[in-house]
């Protein structure tokens, strides 16, 4: 049995569980070392007193600009699309109710990028463009990936199977607009799909955090349906949930704080298809966690980000190129899992 507390105001009564509230608050500790180390450890040392001295307005010109200019907007940006993107995979996998259903699985996030590597390479747009375009073919891609699956019979277990056929296709579309783009052009694609934090300034991080700011409280709000749905469509129309509204507004949102995060960095692989797999098993609960899931992303981005400057260096991968290969492995590990489980 899960030990869970109470917390009372006048009107108000939370329940939360004990485990993830300790797992929650371990997370958060290690995501805070994990920035730590980034921000002082990479490349040229900073003292933690320097860093303090730099934060209330001192310190050298010169560390001013690696600290306020170069690390900040990078472990910012990284928390950010870590926690993003996890957050976006809870939703998926609980609305498919299948631990694959995942935006990076079924083809939300390789739309994402084919709506951006269309507005840079054909029309050559900035940062605010591509991110406009990103947001657009996320949802275009998984308005199509639905309407396919609905037209099979509308079961969500069609989604996986759709979703990875549509993203074969757009990776497709992907190479060929690289392959026929100015070298420039195409170099500048070529390095943003494999999903990246170098070179982001506090454009990105203000673009992202906006975004974030106004789709996610929503989002939290439609939480508890959520968890109803996930249960089964049957089980929250029983309960009076409205099945095809909710689950609609919540691929919406779970899509637009996917395609934004895209955005800002490409797409980085397999964090929203690990971060909300790692919570559950953390926490032990069948429930939907978004923000233990989003905490995880962001310390996985975050400790990607450190590993990707610190392999190689002083040459900097692409944290995308990290999120890959540990992702990949998830990935195999968790296919045969389910392999065995189906075969038991």
């Amino acid at each position: 049995m899960s030990r869970r507390l109470t917390f009372r105001a006048p009107g108000i009564a939370l329940r939360l569980d004990a485990r993830t509230l300790w797992v929650s608050g371990a997370l958060l500790l290690v995501a805070l070392a994990a920035v730590t180390l980034t921000v002082v450890a990479v490349g040229i040392r900073l003292p933690l007193a320097d860093i303090a001295e730099i934060l209330r307005g001192g310190g050298r010109r010169a560390d001013r600009f690696v600290l306020l200019d170069l690390r900040l907007p990078r472990v910012c940006l990284g928390l950010l699309t870590g926690a993003a993107l996890a957050v976006s995979g809870a939703v998926f996998q609980s609305l498919s109710r299948n631990p694959l259903g995942s935006p990076d699985i079924v083809g939300f996030t390789t739309g994402s990028a084919t709506g951006a590597v269309l507005a840079i390479v054909v029309f050559g747009a900035r940062p605010a463009g591509s991110a406009f375009a990103a947001v657009v073919g996320g949802i275009a891609t998984a308005l199509i990936v639905y309407g396919l699956t609905a037209r099979g019979g509308g079961s969500v277990r069609r989604l996986v199977l759709v979703g990875i056929g549509i993203a074969a296709m757009l990776v497709a579309v992907n190479s060929y607009l690289i392959s026929r783009a100015r070298l420039d052009a195409a170099q500048s694609a070529a390095v943003w799909l494999v999903g990246t934090l170098n070179g982001r300034t506090w454009d990105y991080v203000r673009l992202l955090g906006i975004a974030l700011a106004i789709l996610t409280p929503p989002l939290l709000l439609l939480s508890r349906r959520l968890q109803m749905l996930a249960m089964g469509e049957d089980s929250a129309r029983s309960l009076g949930v409205p099945v095809a509204r909710s689950r609609l507004s919540l691929m919406v949102l779970a899509v637009a704080i996917c395609a934004v995060s895209t955005a800002a960095t490409g797409p980085v692989a397999f964090v929203a298809l690990a971060a909300p797999q790692v919570t559950r098993r953390l926490t032990r609960s069948p429930r939907v966690q978004l923000l233990p899931a989003a905490i995880t992303g962001a310390l996985l981005m975050v400790l990607s980000d450190f590993i990707a400057q610190r392999i190689l260096a002083p040459a900097q991968l692409p944290v995308g190129v990290v999120t890959g290969a540990v992702g990949g492995a998830y990935l195999a590990w968790l296919l045969s899992v389910q392999w065995r489980k189906g075969n038991g």
